[in-house]
């Protein structure tokens, strides 16, 4: 079976590495163009170009892909199948008509939950239990496809969208594998979505970073950890901006009102939060410092406490 593969990030190079280690026929890579990065702005390789060129296998970077070039360099290749993850670009009708097999993605959520950008932020942001990965046929319309299989994993408590990211990238590699077997063998299952039950989420950017103290305790610290690594929580405190990195519940009560300091020591800078509960910030990194835990930079600053 010749697959053609698409894809950029690190999400979307452990999928290839794993087809290609399991004996795959990749006859092709689709990435995005090399971008500047760094300080001198040298332009560098996709994680995924970069696994390509470590098998020798040819790469494929069109600017565009409705100008006739993606689909001529698609059609070249005569593929069986397309596996597409993370590729970051929407696939015209007529390129997903090329394979005989069709179009493959691995979707890093439980569809039809989570349509769109950022679905592994977002399942910890809400606080959910469990996500995970799905695979499915690409079709016109952005993961409306029908859907092959499905995995599922539970969400740590404390458990930050780094470290899910880091899980679920080795389970779509290998659910993309299995995928890709069990449609060579005639044996993969096809279940429509039920759009009625679809939600759809958005990119992350810095403006989602200020916490509000009003939630509770559980929604602040799934909103501490659900914005790791990337763009971390914040907070104001005595007219500075600190990144948030680490908090724990307390169970205790206080009659501050939400956002006031209500205590900070050993244990930490407790916090009021909705409903009279307290938080405490386990870690946190000061304007211009380095990240540490609270009860260590509160042995050198002084907070100051019920305001």
């Amino acid at each position: 079976m010749r697959v053609v593969f698409m894809g950029t990030p690190d999400f979307a190079a452990a999928s290839l590495k794993k087809i290609i280690d399991d004996g795959f026929e990749v006859v092709g890579v689709f990435t995005q163009p090399d971008k500047p990065k760094g300080r001198g702005m040298e332009l560098a390789f996709s994680p995924v170009k970069q696994v390509a060129l470590d098998n020798a296998l040819p790469v494929y970077q069109p600017e565009k892909m409705r100008d006739g070039t993606a689909y001529e360099q698609v059609k070249a290749l005569a593929p069986d199948i397309l596996a597409v993850v993370a590729y970051g670009r929407l696939l015209p009708d007529d390129i997903l008509a090329l394979p005989k097999l069709g179009a493959v993605n691995v979707h890093a959520s439980l569809l039809p939950m989570y349509r769109g950008a950022a679905p592994i932020q977002w399942a910890v942001l809400n606080g959910d239990k469990e996500t995970g990965v799905s695979t499915m046929y690409l079709a016109h319309d952005m993961d409306t496809g029908d859907v092959i299989y499905v995995e599922k994993t539970e969400i740590g408590e404390y458990e930050t969208s780094g470290e899910l990211f880091d899980r679920l990238m080795v389970m779509g590699a290998e659910l993309l594998s299995k995928t890709l077997t069990d449609i060579e063998n005639g044996t993969a299952p096809r279940t429509p979505q039920d759009h009625s039950k679809a939600s759809y989420v958005t990119m992350l950017d810095k403006s989602i970073c200020p916490i509000d103290w009003s939630k509770t305790p559980r929604e602040i610290l799934k909103k501490i950890y659900g914005l790791q690594p990337w763009p971390v929580a914040t907070t104001e405190l005595d007219g500075a901006v600190y990144r948030v990195f680490a908090a724990d519940y307390t169970g205790n009560t206080t009659s501050l009102e939400p956002g006031a300091v209500v205590s900070a020591g050993k244990d930490g800078l407790e916090m009021a939060c909705a409903d009279g509960k307290t938080l405490m910030i386990k870690e946190l990194q000061a304007p211009g410092k380095k990240r540490m835990a609270a009860a260590e930079f509160l042995r050198g600053h002084s907070i100051k406490i019920g305001r």
